[in-house]
């Protein structure tokens, strides 16, 4: 993952598609939409000699073959570990009823990246009262330790 946020694509006026192939190296974990959704490790390349990868189930098993184009296959997400409140103020559009706060995502590789949290009205009044009694929780265990 990378550590900026990326630009979002320009709009164009051709029809939505499944999305560019994708063309995992050796060792990569690829989602075969083919196989319904199974994930496998790459263990040979399109070639000369092969017209298609190869995949593995990661524990062992089994192999199998998915289109040399790519077509089917997908990256695997890296999951998420936790998101933390960026140092930068929360705002609120009134004209969209909703509130936003800088986020970074943390993800398991090591990786992060920016985002936003978007709250309507009664997401920020309930987090608002969560938040309170969290603060009095914590005033309460500060006063016993004393």
């Amino acid at each position: 993952m990378t550590d900026r946020t990326s630009q979002q694509p320009p709009t164009s006026q051709t029809a939505l598609s499944a999305g560019s192939p994708f063309h995992p190296r050796l060792g990569d974990l690829a989602i075969d939409l083919a196989k319904a959704g199974t994930i496998g490790v790459v263990v040979a390349l399109p070639s000369d000699s092969s017209a298609s990868y190869q995949l593995r189930p990661p524990g062992g098993g089994v192999d199998w073959r998915a289109r040399s184009d790519g077509s089917t296959l997908r990256p695997v997400p890296v999951p998420v570990t936790h998101v933390t409140p960026a140092r930068r103020d929360a705002v609120y559009d009134p004209r969209a009823q909703q509130a936003a706060m800088a986020v970074t995502v943390h993800y398991e590789d090591g990786g992060a990246c920016e985002s936003l949290l978007v709250l309507t009205p009664a997401q920020v009044e309930l987090y608002y009262n969560q938040l309170g009694r969290m603060i009095k929780a914590r005033e309460s265990a500060q006063d016993r330790r004393r």
